[in-house]
C-alpha cells in the first residue's frame, strides 16, 4: 500500500514549473522590458483598449517562458503575482458604491451642494473643488466625477461660466483627495498592499498634507479663472428639480454598513484582517439588505433576479479596471521573477549614491534624495503613462530600497504616493478621472483639448510636488508630527477665510 507520504507534494503542473524557474540573465531581463515598455507605448498612444494591451503582454511573455528556453513567468509565478487584496478590495467597494448609487444619494448631495452656493461662480467652484476631494478620499475618485460632472455642467450652463472652469478643478481635487486615504486611488491600494500599510497610516501620514495641498489648489484655481469666475446675473439655484432619495431605508442601511467597513479599514492594523474583508463583508451585507427590502415590497417576479444583485456586479463592478489589473500583475510579476527589477532598483540606488558622494550627503539627507527622486520621478512619468502600471512596476524597486537605505525609509513610500498620484494631473492621459471627465464632457458637447488641460494640469501639479517635497524634507529632517501641525493650521487657515478675495473682486 502507498502511504500519504510517498504523494507527491506538487501537481504534474507545478513540478513543470518548478522546472521552468524563471531566467534571470540579461537577454531574459531584456525581453520583458522589451515587453513592458511596448505595452507602455501601446497604452499611452491608446491604440488599443488598456485591457487588451496587458493581456496581450502576458500572452507574449507566457508564449516565450513555454516555447523558448527563456523562461520569464510561469503559469504558477503568475499565479503568485496576483495581488487577491487589491482586486478584492476593489471589487467589494465598487458593489457597495453600485449599491448607494441605486439610492439617489449622490445626485441629491451634489445637487444640495452647488444649490446652496446661490448662483456665485467661485463658491460653486469653491464646493465643487472641496466636496469632490472630500469625496474621492472616501470613495473611488472615478466614480466620484462620474456622477458630479452632469452636475458641474449644467450648473457651468445656468451661470454662464466656461465649463473647463469646474471641470478641471474638479477632477484635480478628485485625484488631490484619492492621495489621501488607502482607499482613494487604486495606487494607494496597490502601495497599502505591497507595503503592509493600514488605512489609518495613510490617514495620519497623507491625509493633512493633502488638505493643505487643497487649499492651494482652491486659491490657484480661483485666480486661475478669475475671469470666467465673475458673476452674471444668472439664477440662484441650479436649473431642474431637486434629486430626492429614491429609498432612505435603504440609504441609512448602507451608511451603517460603511461606517462598518471604514471602521475595518482603521482596525485592520490591529486584527490582522486584510482591507479586502472588510470590503467584501459590508458588500455581501449591503446586496442582501437590498435584496431583503425589495422582496419586502414586491411580489417574487422574474425581475428579483435582476433587480440588485446581478445589477450590482454586471453594471457596477468594472470587470474590465479589474482585469486589467490582474494581467498587469502577471506583467509585473515577470519583471521580478527575471531580476529586471533588482536591475532597475541597483541602477536608482546607484544614481542615489552617485548624489550622495557628490553632494557630500550625510544618512539623512540621502535618504531626502532617495524620496524626492521617487517623488518627483513617479510625478513625471504618471504625467504621461496611467499612474497604475507605473506603481506596479515601482512598488518592487522601492521595497528593496528601504531595506538598502538608513533611517525611516517609510518616507520612500509616502514618496511614491504622492508623486504617483499627484502626477496624474499633469496631463489628461494621467489618471482615469482625467479621461473620465473628457469623454463625459465630450459627450455634452463641451471639448476640453490636451493642451488646454495640460496648461493647467502641469501648474497643479508643480505646485503640489513642490509642497510634497517640503512634506518630506519635514518627515526626514524633523519628523513627522511638526509636519503635520504646519499643515492642519493651513488646512484651517484655508476652510476660515475661503471667500475673502472672492468677495473682493465682486466689490
Amino acid at each position: 500500500m502507498t502511504s500519504h507520504a510517498m504523494w507527491p507534494a506538487f501537481s504534474p503542473l507545478q513540478a513543470h514549473d518548478r522546472l521552468l524557474a524563471a531566467t534571470s540573465d540579461p537577454v531574459s531581463q531584456a525581453m520583458v522590458a522589451t515587453v513592458l515598455v511596448v505595452a507602455f507605448v501601446l497604452l499611452i498612444r491608446e491604440s488599443a483598449h488598456r485591457v487588451l494591451v496587458v493581456f496581450g503582454a502576458v500572452a507574449v511573455l507566457l508564449a516565450i517562458t513555454y516555447l523558448t528556453p527563456y523562461h520569464l513567468i510561469t503559469f504558477e509565478g503568475a499565479k503568485q503575482a496576483l495581488d487577491l487584496n487589491v482586486l478584492l478590495l476593489l471589487a467589494g467597494m465598487m458593489a457597495v458604491v453600485g449599491v448607494l448609487k441605486t439610492t439617489g444619494v449622490f445626485s441629491w448631495a451634489a445637487h444640495r451642494l452647488l444649490a446652496g452656493a446661490r448662483g456665485r461662480p467661485a463658491l460653486i467652484q469653491a464646493l465643487l473643488i472641496w466636496f469632490t476631494g472630500t469625496v474621492s478620499a472616501l470613495a473611488d475618485n472615478v466614480t466620484t466625477v462620474i456622477f458630479l460632472t452632469p452636475m458641474a455642467l449644467e450648473v457651468a450652463a445656468r451661470t454662464r461660466v466656461s465649463p473647463a472652469a469646474y471641470l478641471l478643478p474638479m477632477v484635480m481635487a478628485a485625484n488631490l483627495g484619492g492621495t489621501a486615504t488607502l482607499i482613494g486611488d487604486p495606487p494607494n491600494i496597490m502601495i497599502g498592499s505591497g507595503a503592509g500599510l493600514t488605512f489609518l497610516d495613510f490617514v495620519i501620514n497623507l491625509t493633512l498634507p493633502v488638505a493643505a495641498m487643497m487649499v492651494g489648489l482652491r486659491w490657484f484655481s480661483d485666480f486661475w479663472y478669475r475671469r470666467e469666475l465673475r458673476p452674471s446675473g444668472a439664477g440662484a439655484e441650479p436649473a431642474g428639480a431637486s434629486p430626492v432619495i429614491h429609498d432612505p431605508v435603504l440609504l441609512r442601511w448602507s451608511l451603517a454598513i460603511s461606517a462598518g467597513i471604514f471602521v475595518g479599514f482603521m482596525t485592520h492594523g490591529a486584527t490582522g484582517m486584510p482591507v479586502a474583508v472588510p470590503a467584501l463583508l459590508g458588500a455581501a451585507i449591503m446586496l442582501i439588505v437590498q435584496d431583503v427590502l425589495y422582496l419586502r415590497r414586491h411580489r417574487p417576479t422574474h425581475a428579483e433576479r435582476v433587480h440588485g444583485l446581478l445589477d450590482v456586479i454586471e453594471n457596477e463592478i468594472e470587470w474590465p479596471t479589474l482585469s486589467f489589473f490582474a494581467f498587469l500583475f502577471i506583467a509585473v510579476g515577470a519583471a521580478v521573477d527575471t531580476g529586471l527589477i533588482d536591475t532597475l532598483a541597483r541602477g536608482l540606488e546607484g544614481v542615489i549614491e552617485a548624489g550622495r558622494q557628490g553632494l557630500g550627503l550625510d544618512p539623512r539627507g540621502t535618504l531626502l534624495l532617495a524620496a524626492l527622486v521617487i517623488c518627483w520621478g513617479g510625478g513625471v512619468v504618471s504625467a504621461v503613462v496611467d499612474n497604475i502600471p507605473f506603481v506596479a512596476v515601482a512598488i518592487p524597486i522601492v521595497a528593496r530600497m528601504t531595506g538598502e537605505l538608513p533611517g525611516d525609509t517609510s518616507v520612500l513610500w509616502w514618496a511614491l504616493a504622492l508623486g504617483a498620484c499627484l502626477g496624474g494631473n499633469g496631463s489628461p492621459i494621467g489618471a482615469s478621472a482625467n479621461v473620465t471627465v473628457i469623454g463625459l464632457a465630450e459627450r455634452a458637447g463641451t471639448r476640453i483639448g490636451f493642451g488646454q488641460f495640460a496648461r493647467f494640469g502641469i501648474a497643479v501639479t508643480a505646485m503640489t510636488l513642490l509642497v510634497s517635497s517640503l512634506v518630506l524634507a519635514g518627515y526626514v529632517y524633523a519628523g513627522r508630527d511638526p509636519v503635520l501641525v504646519i499643515a492642519g493650521v493651513i488646512a484651517l487657515a484655508g476652510f476660515a477665510v475661503p471667500e475673502a478675495a472672492a468677495r473682493r473682486r465682486r466689490r
